[in-house]
């Protein structure tokens, strides 16, 4: 059996030609030129930031609806978005409306403060 420490001979140049050439006719095998471009029609691109002396750019165009909808969407916060929580961190604090209306004339729930001899 042949140790592990052993050391290899270096490859001649003759076989590291040959590798080359191999690893090259690969790569050119399997690449191809794109010269045709186009835009996804599956991901439209919407540009935000606008060029300011562009002369096209500076034409009124109408507003996209369905993408000002959804960008307004986006920045709602989760209780107006979902009507149950998503994840189990917003469990905690989704329902934020008391159960039993404020009232003040009711003792259980209403403590104002009161001064008396001692807190004077």
């Amino acid at each position: 059996m042949a140790s592990r420490s052993a050391t290899k001979e270096p490859p001649d140049p003759v076989r590291l030609n040959q590798l080359l050439c191999e690893r090259v006719r690969k790569e050119l095998k399997y690449q191809r030129l794109h010269t045709e471009y186009s835009v996804n029609p599956l991901r439209p691109v919407h540009t935000i930031a606008r060029k300011p002396m562009s002369w096209h750019d500076n034409i009124e165009e109408p507003a996209d609806e369905k993408f000002l909808n959804l960008i307004h969407h986006a920045a709602l916060e989760p209780t107006k978005k979902y009507s149950e929580p998503q994840t189990e961190s917003q469990e905690i604090g989704w329902n934020t409306k008391p159960l039993v209306p404020m009232d003040r004339t009711d003792c259980r729930f209403y403590f104002p403060r009161r001064k008396t001899e001692v807190t004077k």
